[in-house]
């Protein structure tokens, strides 16, 4: 990777996306030195301009940005880090410094939630009482809900309709993931077939 440093006086920024949602959660600088320790600790660590120094986000709250994949632009002086974030990434608490609406994401997050029940069930939850009935029941449930969700469309309310294919969504969701897929298996699919 040969980023230009010499540009900006040493300096060059650094946009931090979700690797998940895509969402652009913040952008900060770097300095050769930074860049570097981002690469070799696989976390991402700044150049502070008010500090002066060296700063890996996170150091003091916990919530770091883990690297998944760094991508320098066609000028070579921008960076683009995709990562896993833990916690909130903006110093006010928000999940993103730019206050962007997150519900278009929610799909990303429910996968997380659905994840999440796998690695540790809750008794008694509705995921972990369809797995207990096993892959077939789950499948079935799929089924169910798409002749429902062709019903509300042909001759439901939209509220209903909408309701209707929220629940095939969820259960689709839950068979890929009781299959060992996810929601990026079937984009990257689709993207495949696109081209």
């Amino acid at each position: 990777m040969n980023i230009d440093f010499n540009k900006s006086e040493g300096l060059v920024p650094v946009v931090i996306q979700d690797e998940q949602t895509l969402e652009v959660l913040m952008l900060g600088y770097m300095n050769a030195e930074a860049f570097d320790k981002t690469k070799a600790e696989g976390k991402v660590t700044f150049f502070s301009r008010s500090k002066n120094r060296l700063w890996t986000k996170g150091e003091e709250s916990g919530n770091f940005l883990f690297v998944k994949s760094i991508h320098i632009d066609c000028d070579n002086d921008t960076i683009l880090i995709k990562s896993n974030a833990v916690g909130p990434t903006c110093h006010t608490g928000s999940r993103s410094c730019f206050k962007t609406d997150y519900n278009q994401n929610f799909i990303f997050e429910l996968e997380n939630i659905i994840t999440d029940r796998y690695e540790n069930p809750v008794k008694d939850s509705y995921i972990n009482n369809m797995r207990a009935k096993g892959l077939n029941k789950i499948a079935q449930k799929v089924g169910e809900e798409g002749v429902e969700t062709v019903i509300a469309a042909l001759a439901e309310t939209e509220e209903e309709f909408i309701g209707e294919a929220s629940d095939l969504l969820f259960h689709l969701m839950f068979l890929l993931k009781e299959k060992g897929l996810s929601i990026q298996d079937i984009a990257k699919n689709l993207e495949s077939r696109h081209k």
